[in-house]
């Protein structure tokens, strides 16, 4: 069923409560998702996007509910990753000839996903679609977080469908900030960002200061994924300009692969050094084998010094840790500190390796780390406290 935004625009998409994983098994969707679709009825009428293929019949059910699908003027893909785009080719058998509006790029990944030659009408910023009392602004936004995204504006009613930016992996039926958990809602929303659009953050930061430069007034921030931002909605915005920056907060957070214990309690003493040394600082702990990488990953987003830790195996890195350190490859974290410990039997070679890994990922690498050979008796439990203190005091 559609819900009503204003007179003329009409949310029209699928809320997902059953996804736990998305992008593959990237990225975990433990409160669910919404796959975010818009009817704006004028003298033209306009479809912004579409859902997730499994659910396209449905979709197109839906949508047949809200208008006859022959009414349909305009087609708005502001992105072709198959989470926004998934029921195009069953909307299409319907309504074949209506031209689709996207830029010159999602022109190449909708050939890719589908493989149909649809009536592509390319785009750029500054162009306009006018639809009877209100227009369509479109705005490039090339990797954020495709090379193909975009926003796009209606005046009048003064909304910005902000594609992926501003979004969150959010199942909830009450569909705006202010009448869902505010706590549970930026959890999911800065998760979002630090999974997703961090490596982008420069281009985030230019991007908003050129949609906030054409000085439009925004009533309502309408993403593809999640609640619709209504009551300020320009909180999210200055939401994202600070994670953009670097962002930290007063945050050290502790992250181990062990075998047998030995690093665990490595990790634990460290923990007790940097406590005693400074109350006033975050610590946490996470077994990267048992915890979710993608909660991890936000968790570092927050910290200003990061610890990885792992026993070492075969020369190398337990693989929980080898994975979550590709991970931070990608993710491109700036201004934040780091350093390696772990224990070992025969050679000791993972507190190098993950040294290694986090000053070619941008870290700035404070020492050589620390390791303990076989399990920590307690001398070596007092140096990994030391060490924490040292920590702390960098």
């Amino acid at each position: 069923m559609g819900k009503a935004l204003t007179s003329k625009v009409t949310w029209v998409g699928k809320v997902d409560w059953e996804l736990k994983k998305f992008h593959g098994d990237e990225y975990s969707t433990w409160k669910g998702s919404s796959y975010n679709s818009y009817l704006i009825k004028d003298v033209k009428n306009v479809l912004i996007e579409t859902v997730w293929k499994p659910f396209d019949k449905e979709f197109v059910s839906n949508l047949q509910n809200e208008i006859d699908l022959k009414e349909i003027d305009y087609i708005i893909a502001n992105h072709a990753e198959s989470d926004h785009s998934g029921a195009l080719p069953e909307l299409m058998r319907y309504i074949p000839d209506t031209p689709i509006y996207c830029t010159a790029n999602a022109v190449k990944s909708l050939k890719g996903h589908y493989h149909h030659d649809w009536n592509f009408i390319t785009v750029k910023t500054g162009d306009t679609l006018e639809l009877g009392s209100t227009k369509l602004i479109f705005v490039e936004a090339p990797m954020l977080h495709w090379p193909d995204s975009m926003f796009c504006y209606l005046t009048g009613e003064n909304i910005l469908f902000s594609n992926d930016a501003f979004g969150q992996h959010y199942a909830t039926e009450s569909l705006y900030n202010d009448t869902v958990d505010t706590a549970e809602l930026y959890t999911e929303a800065i998760k979002y960002y630090a999974n997703i659009l961090n490596p982008f953050s420069p281009l985030v930061i230019k991007k908003i200061n050129e949609v906030l430069g054409l000085g439009l007034p925004v009533d309502m921030i309408c993403p593809s994924h999640g609640v619709i931002w209504k009551e300020e909605p320009a909180q999210i915005i200055q939401a994202y300009l600070k994670w953009a920056a670097s962002y930290q907060e007063n945050q050290i957070s502790i992250v181990y692969d062990t075998m047998w214990g030995a690093t665990r309690r490595m990790a634990e003493a460290i923990a007790a050094g940097i406590r005693s040394q400074d109350m006033s600082v975050t610590v946490k702990l996470f077994n990267a084998a048992k915890e979710d990488k993608n909660d991890i990953i936000t968790e570092i987003f927050r910290s200003k010094t990061v610890l990885i830790g792992s026993s070492t195996i075969n020369r190398g890195i337990l693989h929980s840790i080898g994975g979550l350190l590709e991970m931070i490859k990608g993710l491109k974290f700036t201004g934040k500190s780091a350093a390696a410990f772990g224990s070992y039997g025969w050679s000791g070679e993972s507190v190098g390796h993950i040294s290694k890994a986090l000053a070619d990922s941008g870290f700035r690498v404070l020492d050589d780390g620390i390791k303990t050979l076989w399990v920590p008796d307690e001398a070596a439990l007092s140096q990994c406290e030391a060490y924490g203190k040292t920590i702390a005091e960098a």
